[in-house]
C-alpha cells in the first residue's frame, strides 16, 4: 500500500520512493515529522530560508490525509467568517481572512517559482442551499463575509446539475494534484540541501536547552528545533483533547456526455458534498466527497461509500465510478487549527493540526507560519491558531460532547465487548473484537479462513479498536490511531502496534 487504506485513491501513481539516510552524529537545524504537504511544505519553506533540516515519513510521502485529500485550495473554511466573528471577534476574524489570503499566495509562489507540474487550476467556488434551513445558512455565510470584507457574489445559475434554492460564486480558489505537488516540492528541498528519510517512525522525543532528541525507528537524532505534521503528534497531550478525527469518503466517476462542471461546488447539508473535476490520464472525472463521521463511529463504513454513490447518481449523469477511498482530518473544538509550539513544548517543538476539511490551505499557511516562528520568533498568526489557547467560551459544547464520547468508547466497548469460547465462531469474511480467556482481541477472518488475531487494545490510550469494512483497517474511536489487519500503524497518534497473536 501506498497510503493509509487499502482502498486505492486516484493520486496514488504518482507516488516515488525515497530512500536517504540521516547521520545520527550530525545535529539538524529543524527536523520536521510526516510527509504529507504540512510537512513538506514546512520543510521545503524552512531549507530555502537557510537552515538545514531533515523531514521523516513513517511511510511514504502522501501515506497519509495528502494522499486521500480531494485537493482543493480555499480561502473560506469550513469555520465561518460568521462563526469566527461570533467566537473571537471581528477583529480576529478578519485576521482569518488575511491568514487564508497568505495560504494561496504561498501555494501559488511555490508552484510559478519552481515551474511545478501539479495540475493547478484557479477556480471560482460556487456555494449553494438546496433547501430553505441552507438558505439561512447561507445568508448568514455571506453576512459574515461582508462584515469582514470577503467577496461573495449572490449568483442566479451554477455550473452543477444541482436545483438549489439560493447560491453564491467565490472566485479566486483552486484545484492540484497533491502528489504532484509535494513531490515537486521534496525535490527542490533535496536539491537545497535537505534530506528525506521514509519508513522512519519518530517514537518520542525529549526537549531540553541544547535542544531537542528524537528517538527514531532507525536511531536518534538531535535538533535545534522539531516539527510535528503528523496531525496529532506521539503520546498524550492538550491537543488530544481540543481536536477529534473524523473520516470523509470520496469517489470519482466519469459521466456519460462531456458536459463537466468547471467550478468547485458545495453544497451546506451537515455534513456537505463537495465537488469538483480533475483528468488522470487523459481521462475527465467528478471528484466528490462527504459522508463524513467521527472516526470508528460507524458500523458499515461501505454503507457510506454507497450512500455517496447514490446520491451522486440523483444529481449527475454517472457514467461508472472509477475510484472511491476514505481519508482522515482532524476537527478542533473551536473551530480554528492549532499551528505553532506543541502545548507540552518549552519552544523548541512546533504542531500543525486541527485543519478541519482544510488541510491543503491550513497545510500550506503552516509552513508560513511556523518557519517565521522559528526564524523570526513570532508571526502574525501567532495568536490567533495558538495550539495552547483553548478557551472554554470559544469551543466548550464541542469539547464537552467528543471527550463525553471517547469516555464512552473507552468504558462501552469494554463492558459491552462479544464474548466466544473459541475462534472457529468467527466466520469467513468477518471481523470482531471479543473477549476470550479474560483477554481481548480484533480478530479478522480472511475468506480462505486465514485468521489475523490481534491484541484489540490501543497502545495510545487504552480504548479498543473498531473494524473498518471500508478500508480493512482497525480504527481507535478515541484519538485516531488506526492499524492494518496485521497490527501495523497506518495512523498515529500511537507509536506502537497491535501486537499480533499467532
Amino acid at each position: 500500500m501506498f497510503r493509509d487504506g487499502a482502498r486505492k485513491s486516484m493520486w496514488q501513481a504518482e507516488i516515488k520512493r525515497y530512500g536517504t539516510v540521516f547521520s545520527e552524529d550530525l545535529r539538524y537545524d529543524v527536523v520536521i515529522i510526516g510527509g504529507g504537504i504540512t510537512g513538506v511544505s514546512t520543510a521545503h519553506r524552512l531549507q530555502l530560508s537557510g537552515l538545514n533540516c531533515l523531514l521523516l515519513e513513517a511511510k511514504n510521502l502522501g501515506f497519509g490525509t495528502t494522499g486521500g485529500t480531494t485537493a482543493h485550495l480555499n480561502d473560506f473554511f469550513d469555520t465561518t467568517f460568521k462563526e469566527a466573528i461570533g467566537k473571537f471577534g471581528l477583529d480576529n476574524a478578519c485576521l482569518l481572512v488575511d491568514a487564508g489570503k497568505e495560504a494561496m499566495r504561498v501555494f501559488h509562489s511555490n508552484v510559478t517559482q519552481h515551474s511545478v507540474d501539479c495540475d493547478f487550476e484557479e477556480k471560482t467556488a460556487e456555494l449553494f442551499a438546496v433547501d430553505e434551513d441552507q438558505v439561512s445558512q447561507l445568508e448568514d455565510i455571506v453576512d459574515g463575509a461582508k462584515q469582514v470584507g470577503y467577496q461573495m457574489h449572490y449568483t442566479d445559475r451554477i455550473d452543477f446539475p444541482i436545483p438549489f434554492r439560493k447560491a453564491v460564486r467565490i472566485p479566486g480558489q483552486a484545484q492540484f494534484h497533491p502528489i504532484k505537488y509535494i513531490r515537486a516540492l521534496a525535490e527542490v528541498f533535496i536539491e537545497n540541501g535537505g534530506a528525506v528519510v521514509e519508513n522512519c517512525l519518530c517514537e518520542s522525543h525529549e526537549e531540553s536547552e541544547e535542544g531537542v532528541l528524537l528517538h527514531t525507528s532507525l536511531g536518534e537524532v538531535r535538533a535545534k528545533h522539531a516539527v510535528f505534521a503528523t496531525h496529532t503528534p506521539p503520546g498524550i497531550s492538550l491537543l488530544h483533547f481540543t481536536t477529534a478525527p473524523y473520516r470523509s469518503y470520496v469517489i470519482a466517476f466519469s459521466l456519460k456526455g462531456n458536459s463537466y462542471p468547471s467550478t468547485l461546488g458545495y453544497d451546506l447539508y451537515d455534513s456537505y458534498h463537495y465537488y469538483r473535476t480533475h483528468q488522470i490520464d487523459g481521462k475527465k472525472m467528478v471528484i466528490a466527497d462527504g459522508e463524513d463521521h467521527k472516526t470508528g463511529h460507524t458500523g458499515d463504513a461501505g454503507a457510506c461509500f454507497s450512500r455517496l454513490e447514490d446520491h451522486c447518481r440523483q444529481q449527475f449523469d454517472v457514467d461508472r465510478v472509477e475510484y472511491a477511498w476514505s481519508s482522515q482530518y482532524f476537527e478542533p473544538a473551536d473551530g480554528l487549527p492549532s499551528i505553532g509550539v506543541l502545548p507540552s513544548s518549552e519552544g523548541r517543538v512546533f504542531v500543525a493540526t486541527g485543519f478541519r476539511g482544510n488541510g491543503m490551505t491550513f497545510g500550506t499557511l503552516s509552513s508560513a507560519i511556523i518557519t517565521d516562528l522559528i526564524n523570526e520568533g513570532s508571526s502574525r498568526y501567532e495568536a490567533l491558531f495558538n495550539p495552547k489557547r483553548f478557551r472554554p467560551t470559544a469551543g466548550f459544547t464541542t469539547f464537552i460532547k467528543e471527550n463525553a464520547t471517547v469516555l464512552k468508547d473507552m468504558i462501552g466497548d469494554k463492558i459491552g465487548m462479544e464474548r466466544i469460547r473459541s475462534l472457529a465462531e468467527i466466520g469467513a469474511g468477518e471481523a470482531k473484537v471479543i473477549r476470550h480467556e479474560g483477554r481481548s482481541y480484533a480478530v479478522f477472518a480472511e475468506q480462505d479462513g486465514e485468521l489475523h488475531v490481534l491484541r484489540s487494545t490501543c497502545p495510545h490510550a487504552k480504548c479498543e479498536v473498531r473494524w473498518n469494512n471500508a478500508e480493512l483497517s482497525w480504527d481507535c474511536p478515541c484519538h485516531g490511531s488506526r492499524f492494518n489487519v496485521n497490527g501495523q500503524i497506518l495512523n498515529g497518534p500511537t507509536t506502537t502496534g497491535l501486537e499480533r497473536i499467532e
